[in-house]
């Protein structure tokens, strides 16, 4: 009995040191394929308003893309143009954002982002944060209260084509399930990272298709990965469903 569970222990400290954080180039280049072969290439999406854009992924945060499309369908229904959005009454945004989800919230941060575009610039306007460095357009936007690095870097990268790149929660997720950051990095350093590690050429990409695989097969919970390629770069694949965890004790110590 003791040898089998030193020989069980033995043979999970191994399968954890085959775990090891790795964003190689080539690594990530292997995932990406890997998702292109599942899901298939990835058509950029960019609105060519890039004010819209912007207000369209405030409308984003922290909801489901359904909701999101009708929210801003209404609220560009509701309102003529930019001023009209910035000088309504928060009630009366937040009543044609609703379906957006904290409606008052976002109507905050809607117009506190198209006062500090048209102090700027005197015009409602992203276009000067194109003759930016990429740093210094993500900073002006996280400047405005409400604006994170996922609704910057969105912007800058679909927009501009930056060299950013976009990480929600569905990227976070598979990030460290993929052993590309460890399980303990906050979304602001999973940001840095990701953007450092990630080929520019492939990172709007790599982020559209992570986000494919997260709603389509790796869920936060009862993710089925045993249905595509995918797995072998999954820890929670090989260490869950190959029985060495129980679900609810994934992820364990050792990947923190």
């Amino acid at each position: 009995m003791f040898n089998f569970l030193v020989k069980n222990l033995i043979e999970v400290t191994i399968s954890f040191r085959c775990m090891e954080i790795d964003r190689s180039e080539e690594r990530i280049r292997e995932i990406h394929s890997d998702l292109v072969d599942v899901y298939g290439e990835q058509e950029k999406y960019d609105d060519r308003d890039g004010v819209r854009q912007l207000l369209i992924t405030i409308l984003s945060q922290n909801v489901a893309d359904t909701n999101t499309a009708r929210a801003a369908e209404n609220l560009f229904k509701d309102f003529h143009d930019y001023q009209e959005i910035e000088n309504t009454s928060i009630d009366e945004l937040a009543d044609s954002i609703n379906l957006a989800g904290l409606p008052e919230t976002k109507a905050k941060r809607i117009q506190r982002t198209l006062k500090a575009l048209r102090e700027e610039t005197g015009e409602y306007s992203v276009d000067f944060l194109g003759e930016m460095s990429d740093e210094d357009a993500q900073a002006w936007l996280e400047e405005i209260k409400g604006i994170g690095p996922k609704t910057a870097s969105v912007l800058l990268n679909f927009h501009f084509d930056a060299n950013v790149m976009p990480v929600d929660t569905h990227v976070e997720r598979l990030a460290k399930r993929f052993r590309l950051i460890p399980f303990s990095t906050s979304n602001g350093s999973a940001h840095e990272l990701l953007n450092e590690a990630v080929p520019h050429e492939i990172k709007n990409s790599f982020h559209m298709l992570l986000i494919e695989h997260g709603k389509n097969n790796c869920t936060a919970r009862n993710p089925t990965c045993e249905n595509t390629k995918l797995n072998k770069h999954c820890t929670r694949y090989q260490l869950v469903e190959n029985g060495d965890l129980k679900p609810e004790e994934y992820p364990p110590e050792e990947l923190k």
